[in-house]
């Protein structure tokens, strides 16, 4: 019978997902064109990826792109912070989690979210490119992710840029050595990914590799 119920419940639970996504829409969709950044939220600020996130967000602002984070600390506080710098759009996608993390003093424009797979898809939905920089578990995770809708075509295409070449060399051997070597992936999959730690070449891939706007629309 407990079992049931809490079946029943999940069904009625589809509506507080369904308008999670219908806000994250409605709100996302004022501030493009915007590129997505990740990191870890343990970046100190005398770290020079901080810095680097900072300086790559205020670049890319300054050129007419929104920075989307996961508005926590860290590198997603260096990117917001880069925004607000530039004097472009600043976007928060926080999450609830149980010790009640709060979003950083740079976000201007903040969207709740309970869900964490309504909040991965936010991410990407209008994303003309993302950046990814150091981090841990969380920020693998969504590296991943896009490299996984990228390759599947189950998102449009847009650029993927790592940068902190020395962070991600011994992940990007891996996956030369052991994922292409096996056979796990194909050759053209390494071309999902681009590598750099200038924040005008990062610009410049993005900028290069425009996405098709008519291929954002949800199928």
């Amino acid at each position: 019978m407990v079992y049931r119920e809490m079946m029943q419940e999940d069904t009625w639970r589809i509506f507080k997902i369904m308008a999670e996504f219908v806000e994250g829409f409605d709100q996302l969709s004022k501030h493009g064109p915007l590129v997505t950044i990740f990191g870890s939220a343990r970046t100190k600020k005398s770290d020079p990826m901080y810095k680097l996130a900072q300086k790559t967000a205020k670049l890319f602002a300054g050129n007419g792109f929104g920075i989307v984070t996961g508005a926590g600390g860290g590198i997603m506080e260096a990117a917001n912070r880069g925004a607000v710098d530039a004097g472009g759009a600043s976007v928060g996608l926080n999450i609830d989690l149980p010790h009640e993390q709060s979003s950083n003093e740079y976000v201007q424009h903040l969207i709740n979210f309970h869900y964490f797979f309504v909040r991965k898809v936010m991410f990407v939905k209008y994303a003309h490119g993302t950046i990814i920089m150091p981090g841990g578990f969380g920020t693998m995770d969504e590296l991943c992710e896009v490299l996984t809708l990228v390759q599947t075509h189950k998102t449009h295409r847009f650029p993927i840029v790592l940068m902190g070449e020395e962070h991600w060399s011994g992940y990007i051997a891996w996956v030369k050595n052991k994922l292409l070597g096996s056979g796990y992936i194909s050759e053209s999959d390494i071309n999902l990914f681009h590598v750099t730690d200038d924040p005008k070449e990062a610009l410049r891939i993005v900028k290069d590799n425009p996405v098709d706007i008519n291929s954002m629309k949800l199928q």
